[in-house]
């Protein structure tokens, strides 16, 4: 990029610019676009010296993008590098003029919990005669619970020692 696509990119990028999302160096057909807001249709290019002899090159450019639908803006480089507000001016009237909106697109995951956090359920522990659940014995625990997963071979029991093979303790 030239010191001027520098400088004006840094006006441009992170939707300083109405909200409008530019992406810059972006190809299009047969050319590679300076600045382009694709939602919007808007196409920013800086020209250098050399444009001043292919002028007729940029306007073959020019129609061809405005036949797809694009709205073409040209800066020269002096006139970025110069007079920044000016073309900032030129960039936000155009905007307004056309009526260009930013496009919001909602986050795609609004609502989701954070790691690590949610509910857990025991319900689908839980069976017939409430299996997953085994009394602690003990005068100080009684109200206790422990809760078992069971897997292959485990069988519920209400003694803390007796029939349980293989089990996971939460």
């Amino acid at each position: 990029m030239t010191d001027a696509e520098q400088a004006l990119w840094r006006l441009l990028r992170g939707r300083q610019v109405s909200g409008l999302k530019f992406r810059r160096q972006h190809p299009f057909g047969d050319y590679i676009l300076d600045f382009v807001c694709l939602e919007n249709g808007l196409v920013v290019e800086v020209d250098g010296g050399q444009h001043a002899e292919q002028v007729e090159y940029d306007e073959v450019r020019s129609n061809q993008l405005e036949k797809a639908g694009f709205y073409v803006l040209r800066f020269w480089n002096n006139e970025v590098l110069l007079d920044m507000e000016a073309v900032k001016e030129k960039i936000w009237l155009t905007v307004e003029e056309l009526g260009l909106q930013p496009q919001i697109r909602p986050h795609p995951h609004p609502n989701l919990p954070l790691e690590g956090e949610g509910t857990k359920s025991t319900a689908s522990l839980e069976g017939e005669e409430n299996k997953s659940t085994a009394f602690l014995e003990g005068e100080e625990n009684k109200s206790s619970k422990l809760v078992l997963i069971p897997f292959e071979g485990w069988k519920a029991s209400s003694s803390p020692d007796k029939g349980r093979s293989g089990g996971v303790v939460l």
